[in-house]
């Protein structure tokens, strides 16, 4: 397939940019971490969005969602990566939705979907334990009992679980932890007894959750896919959720380098724009050049999710290593250029360095994509 969006993906890239830029632009973020806000994002624009389809972007029409594909959401999160729009949207509407509809069965599937679709219900996925990932290494334990399962543990990192409605959670029902066989996904009401809720502020603004899990009790009917087996259900969702990441990173980059041209045609010393300067002319063109690769990539592994491609995994993979680098180098570059004042709080541009490490670090940092490619082309 051509590495070309098509008119209407061309025409949702042209409404988002277009409604983001006057609902929720950088401003709009910096008055809502400094209000202290602490759903970490805004109720209204979340509505809004909602109304505009987004949180059904990838789920299928027999769900109430618009089946548009993740060509289509990858678009969307490229311009909220330009704006640092937070909402839920990743977790809810990406994450949850394909895990519920790639996992769930039919009774699940028609319960929690057409209210993640209309932006009714919030759902979170409970997967890392640590700061880095490693699902295979979950040590929550699953107990069997004669009702259903008793969950024990922690996770961390749960991405707005401190305002779902709905939590996924990732619980070892056999096994060691480390053993990639033994893990079983369940679905828990995100005011379960016995759930304790600890949210926090990340570097980028925004929040994540830490749950504590003490004898909260879940039904037969929680479980979501098949019983040990969640890794084989698990890794495909997280691949599109690399891709999506992938070009939220790349928004990021894209807008980091736009503005920093623009400082540099405008910043004067010894009486000429420092954009005349050839240093920062080559230094420039280098990010030029590799944020063009991050296009394609994105957009390859956008296109293999769509099609179901066999080699999803290891483009997805590529994608995520090559716009979590590009995106580092850029806004370090976007920072340098700026001087003094970007290391400022009140210049935004230090906003876009502190986005981009977290994306870049969730769901594995470059170099964990790196060797990921190379386990996948079996070295």
């Amino acid at each position: 397939m051509a590495l070309v969006y098509t008119e209407e993906q061309q025409l949702l890239r042209d409404s988002a940019r277009e409604f983001l830029a006057e609902r929720s632009p950088v401003s709009a973020f910096r008055e809502l971490r400094d209000s202290g806000n602490k759903d970490g994002f805004s109720r209204q624009v979340w509505e809004e969005m909602t109304e505009l389809g987004w949180a059904g972007i990838a789920i299928p029409e027999e769900y109430g969602g618009l089946d548009f594909g993740y060509v289509g959401a990858g678009v969307i999160f490229q311009e909220m990566g330009r704006t640092l729009c937070p909402s839920p949207l990743f977790a809810s509407a990406i994450l949850g939705a394909a895990l519920i509809n790639r996992s769930g069965n039919a009774s699940q599937k028609q319960a929690l979907l057409p209210q993640i679709a209309a932006g009714e219900r919030i759902v979170a996925s409970a997967i890392e334990e640590s700061g880095h990932h490693a699902p295979e290494n979950t040590s929550l334990v699953a107990e069997r009992t004669d009702t259903g399962y008793r969950l024990s543990g922690s996770k961390c990192h749960v991405l707005d679980g401190h305002v779902a409605d709905t939590l996924i959670v990732l619980a070892r029902t056999s096994g060691d932890p480390g053993d990639r066989q033994g893990l079983t996904m369940l679905l828990l009401d995100a005011e379960a007894k016995g759930l304790a809720h600890r949210h926090h502020a990340m570097v980028d603004g925004r929040n994540a959750d830490h749950i504590e899990l003490t004898g909260v009790m879940v039904a037969e009917t929680s479980i979501l896919g098949q019983v040990g087996a969640a890794m084989d259900l698990l890794e495909p969702v997280l691949d599109l959720g690399q891709c999506i990441l992938a070009a939220e990173l790349l928004g990021i980059a894209q807008e980091a380098f736009e503005r920093t041209i623009g400082y540099l045609k405008e910043r004067k010393q010894f009486g000429v724009p420092i954009g005349s300067f050839q240093a920062l002319q080559h230094r420039a063109a280098i990010l030029f050049g590799e944020i063009e690769l991050v296009k394609s990539a994105v957009l390859k592994a956008l296109q293999a999710a769509d099609e179901a491609s066999p080699q999803l995994p290891y483009l997805a993979s590529v994608a995520k290593a090559k716009a979590s680098s590009v995106a580092r180098e850029t806004t370090n570059e976007s920072i340098q250029m700026h001087g003094g004042i970007g290391m400022t709080d009140e210049f935004d541009i230090g906003f876009f360095i502190k986005r981009a490490r977290v994306a870049e670090h969730t769901f594995g940092d470059s170099s964990y994509h790196v060797d990921r490619l190379a386990r996948l082309k079996g070295y």
